[in-house]
């Protein structure tokens, strides 16, 4: 029999590739380019992944990652939201 396949996505912080149920999805929605958390992969537009701990979180603020890797600004709502996520 076949193994059932896992796709891993990679953290944009710490390059690490893992489960998609161990990071939390970002993503520019292309209807309104408006940067959402995309817990449930409804929205449809360019995404990133980011590790459900502090520290990658902290790293891709700090030097800008998710900016970067989305083109947009990230606001201090979404970092609330971010933080608030990360520690459910």
């Amino acid at each position: 029999m076949k193994e059932e396949r896992k796709f891993k996505r990679q953290c944009v912080s710490c390059k690490e590739y893992k489960d998609k149920s161990e990071l939390i999805r970002l993503t520019k929605d292309y209807k309104s380019n408006e940067l959402q958390i995309n817990e449930d992969n409804s929205l449809k537009g360019r995404s990133l992944y980011i590790c459900k701990n502090e520290k990658c979180l902290e790293t891709a603020i700090k030097k800008k990652k998710i900016e970067h890797f989305l083109k947009t600004n990230l606001s201090e709502k979404l970092k609330e939201e971010l933080y608030t996520v990360l520690n459910k």
